[in-house]
Order: C-alpha cells, then structure tokens, then sequence
C-alpha cells in the first residue's frame, strides 16, 4: 500500500468518521427481502455477513482517498494496524489482559463446569457452523474494530491526539449500536420504553469498551489487539452479578473477591503490558 499520513481538519475527520459509522450500520438495513425476521435468524445474519464484507473494501477505499504522501514511511496498513511485527505479542497480551478483567466471570465459570465444555470437539465443531456463534465471535469483532478502530484512529489521532481520540472514537461505535433498540421494538416485541432502556444500557458498556478497544488499538498498533479482547467479550458477555448474589454464603464471598482481584489486577498490569516496545509500534507511540 502507498506512503500515507492523514492531516484533515478536525471537523472534516469528525465527519468522516461519522459517515463511516452510518455506511456500516446502513448496510445492515439494505435488505428488504428479511421481512420480520429477527437479528439471528440465518436469512438475516447471511445477508449481514454480505454487506459487512463489502462495507470493509468500500471504507478503507474511502481512507485512501484523504491520505496525502508520507516523508516517514507509513504505510495505510501499518496507519490501520495491520502489520507482522509484533503480531503474536499482541494477539496473546491483550486477550491475557481481558480475561484478568473478567476473573470473576472466569471463576463462575469454573465453578460452574462450562470450562470442561470446551475441550469437547463437539463444541467447536458445532460452534463453526453456527451462525451466531460465527457473528459474535468472529465477524462482528473482526469487522467492528477495522470500521470504528482501524479506518477511524488514524484519521482522529492526527487531528485530536491520543487521548482525547480513545474518547472520541468510542462515541461512534456506542451511537452505531442504538440500532438494536429499532430491532428490539419492530421484531422482538418490546415496547418503546423497555427498548429505550436496554438500548441505553447497551449504550454505555459498549462505549466502555470502545474506550478500552481504542486504547488496545492505539497502544499496540495492531488491529488483531482489539478484534482478540471483542470477541473474548462478546463470549462472556456482561457480568452475571445476580448469578454471583444467588450463591451461599462462602461461595458468593469467595466470587465477590475474584471479582474485586480482578478488577484490581487489571487495573495494575493495564499500562505496563501494553507498552508500544512490546509490539513494536513506532507509528502510535507518543512516549
């Protein structure tokens, strides 16, 4: 790929990334065919696998369009995180990182057995031809983080900085899923309030994580970083604290401190083992 760096106006970065947001969150309404069908129904994840496969050309495409001559050497795939060095490093530091943070779920799981569920070939074997296991883990991860981390940083970080672009960039990606409160209402049956709510909530935790994405992202310089912790994510899902509150007594406490080491374990390690050295990532370090 060509020689680029990106020197937009701030507001001509804002809209771009805005476009790009709606570019993929339209695409997922192009199909008339669908009907009612709800969100995981097969017609509906197939078609939406099409259109996210197209929308990943059309957008870096629409990148390379703004991008002017570089004196330094950076390429568009090294701006969009896609690069061999320090590729395993940080395939495997950041996903370590997520599951400290989710120690607490990590130990419920264990306690509750599903940890033996995955050494079964079954489960992997029937995990690859499902659908939705295929969209959580694999596409929507993939394809959410090159849209709103990969084609979107490079084009705040010149205009904004770092810190105020790992803000930033999480308010696209916590907006473009406000879309589900649509779905929640015409085909799940909510009413508007209830929809308005759990959208809400939605709202925030993945704003959360697109904070925590785009630092993954910034800090590494490698996409895999955070398309790895997302799909981690979107398998354990949020936190069951009322499945934690529902055991007895010394058990409960027991999870209530995995919980607390967790939280407080990722806090600690959260700058140290994502330093840029370790990934080799020269384009997004500001040390």
């Amino acid at each position: 790929m060509a020689l680029v760096v990106f020197s937009l106006a701030s507001w001509q970065a804002v809209l771009l990334c805005l476009l790009f947001a709606l570019i993929y969150v339209g695409s997922l309404y192009v199909w008339a065919s669908v009907g009612n069908k709800t969100r995981d129904h097969p017609d509906v994840i197939k078609r939406r696998f099409m259109s996210v496969a197209v929308i990943s050309v059309i957008v870096p495409l629409l990148l390379c369009c703004f991008g002017t001559e570089s004196s330094k050497g950076e390429t568009l795939l090294e701006w969009m995180g896609i690069r061999f060095r320090g590729f395993f490093p940080a395939l495997l530091i950041p996903l370590g990182l997520t599951m400290v943070l989710f120690t607490g779920p990590l130990t419920l799981h264990y306690m509750d057995g599903v940890f033996g569920l995955y050494l079964e070939p079954k489960y992997w074997t029937q995990s690859a031809t499902n659908l939705v296991w295929l969209r959580n883990h694999i596409v929507a991860p993939f394809s959410e983080e090159f849209i709103f981390r990969a084609c979107m940083l490079p084009l705040l970080v010149p205009c904004f900085g770092q810190g105020l672009s790992v803000f930033l960039c999480p308010l696209f990606f916590g907006v473009a899923h406000v879309h589900h409160m649509i779905e929640k209402v015409t085909t799940g049956g909510l009413d508007v309030k209830t929809a308005c709510k759990q959208s809400l909530f939605q709202l925030t935790y993945t704003t959360l994580f697109g904070i925590y994405s785009a630092f993954l992202f910034l800090r590494t310089g490698h996409l895999i970083a955070p398309v790895i912790a997302h799909a981690f994510c979107n398998h354990m899902g949020f936190p069951s604290f009322g499945e934690v509150m529902g055991h007895p007594q010394p058990v409960k406490h027991k999870l209530i401190a995995s919980f607390i080491l967790g939280l407080f374990m990722w806090i600690v390690l959260f700058y140290p083992v994502t330093t840029p050295f370790l990934y080799s990532n020269y384009i997004y370090d500001s040390s």
